[in-house]
């Protein structure tokens, strides 16, 4: 299973466009895909078709109260399910200000869950508050969603600090793996360069042991489309809604680099357990010898 947290501090950049339509096309390609919505504004929720009716739980009484994520966890189309948010969440920062492990209460409740996934996406809000470091505690990996435009830029080391320490004192197995460029203008200069120096960046990492050290850029770019920005106002991802659209075909694209960067992890995992039997059985060949001799 991969858990997921799909976050940007800025708004507009495609972050919540792009929860949404890469968990439809998971989901779409037949593996059993879970949405969180943790930002206040519900957009994702929305974007869905889920209202935020008052009889409904939501994540805001997951985080609040004793409600375990198995309650509030709705089936939303074939192999695709969805934990709501509500416009309470926003009270949520205040009410848990004085709340002892505040940080972790998301990935205590996941620890309660009976039903398993294959993918766990975390749609947060746009601010680095207790609600995205809850996702940054529960997931094993980021997604970093921006737009190739120099404001977008604004504020990334911020952000890419602030994952660093939560995986160095929260949650160790936290990485930075992957950048998805949306709202791509493919026919201008300034995207191409904004591409190019964030490249240049992560490729000046990787000498280093940040948390972010073996990130990579996916090749699909989402390009800018009307229907992506048509679809949340009828409820449905971008495949309910356009199905041939440019929007849909970039999301299926993605959502194949996806899956293709999950068989190699399951493969590198495969052979460093082979490796280390081989090791362990070398190891004890060796010792039996010299007990023999």
């Amino acid at each position: 299973m991969r858990s997921i947290a799909i976050i940007n501090q800025k708004g507009g950049v495609g972050k919540t466009t792009t929860a949404v339509n890469l968990s439809a096309a998971l989901a779409e390609a037949g593996h059993r895909v879970w949405l969180i919505d943790l930002d206040p504004q519900a957009h994702a929720s929305l974007h869905l078709g889920f209202g935020m009716e008052e009889e409904y739980l939501s994540m805001y009484d997951v985080l609040t109260a004793d409600v375990t994520l198995d309650e509030v966890r709705h089936q939303v189309d074939e192999n695709l399910w969805l934990s709501p948010s509500h416009i309470d969440l926003a009270a949520a920062e205040m009410e848990l200000a004085g709340a002892v492990g505040r940080e972790i209460i998301l990935r205590d409740r996941m620890a309660e869950v009976a039903e398993s996934f294959d993918y766990i996406i975390f749609d947060c809000p746009p601010s680095l508050g207790i609600l995205t470091l809850n996702a940054l505690t529960t997931a094993g990996e980021v997604f970093l969603p921006l737009q190739p435009h120099f404001l977008a830029l604004h504020g990334l080391s911020k952000l890419l600090r602030t994952i660093e320490l939560v995986g160095r004192r929260l949650n160790p197995i936290l990485q930075l793996t992957s950048v998805v460029y949306c709202m791509f203008d493919t026919g201008t200069r300034l995207a191409n360069e904004v591409v190019d120096d964030v490249e240049l960046f992560f490729e000046d990492q990787r000498k280093t042991d940040s948390i972010w050290s073996g990130a990579y850029s996916f090749d699909t770019r989402i390009r800018r489309n009307i229907r992506l920005a048509e679809a949340p106002s009828y409820g449905q991802s971008i495949f309910q809604y356009s199905n041939d659209s440019n929007g849909a075909q970039d999301y299926r694209s993605l959502a194949q680099e996806v899956i293709q960067q999950t068989n190699a992890m399951r493969s590198a995992a495969a052979f460093e357990r082979t490796a280390s039997v081989g090791l362990l059985r070398d190891e004890f060949v060796s010792r039996e010898r010299e007990l023999n001799y």
